[in-house]
């Protein structure tokens, strides 16, 4: 068994940890944000902004870290609590939202004749997309709960590490 990290260890490790995690946020929301924009998806184009600015609030949080303000560690839980709660509230909207013309939007002409010639009953189609629907949502509201919460908790545990760490340095 391995000694418990050293804290000057511990506090680079979650900086390194929070800034690639908010700047991977940053930029791929910003991405699924304009693309979302371009197309007409104005739900989808101010969630992905939403969850970019969960992003951008992880990357603060990084350099409140390394101006050694302890503070940093509630930036970046908050960024994750955030972040959750915005993608949990996108899949309740897509949940409670869903509409039958989705499925007619969903399954072209020639998607729904493979699907008969697999051995599916054309009215066995709508229910199936259905379902495959509602799992999707619910796969991604499970996954957010599971990350951000595993994030959470990883940053509650390094907590007082990384106060040592910053009391450390500005005794120096």
């Amino acid at each position: 068994m391995q000694p418990p990290l050293l804290p000057e260890e511990t506090l680079a490790r979650v900086y390194r940890l929070a800034r690639i995690d908010g700047t991977g946020v940053l930029l791929l929301a910003g991405a699924f944000a304009l693309a979302a924009a371009l197309v007409g998806d104005r739900t989808g184009a101010v969630i992905g902004l939403l969850v970019a600015g969960a992003g951008a609030i992880e990357l603060h949080g990084t350099q409140l870290l390394r101006q050694g303000e302890i503070q940093a560690m509630r930036w970046l839980i908050f960024s994750q609590l955030f972040l959750m709660l915005v993608v949990l509230a996108y899949c309740a909207i897509r949940l409670v939202n869903f509409s039958p013309e989705f499925i007619d939007h969903a399954l072209t002409p020639e998607l729904r004749t493979a699907f008969v010639q697999a051995g599916y009953a054309p009215e066995e189609l709508n229910d199936l997309v259905r379902r495959i629907y509602y799992l999707t949502y619910g796969l991604v509201a499970a996954g957010t709960v599971f990350y951000q919460g595993a994030m959470i908790r990883f940053y509650l545990r390094r907590w007082t590490p990384v106060a040592q760490a910053i009391a450390t340095a500005e005794e120096e």
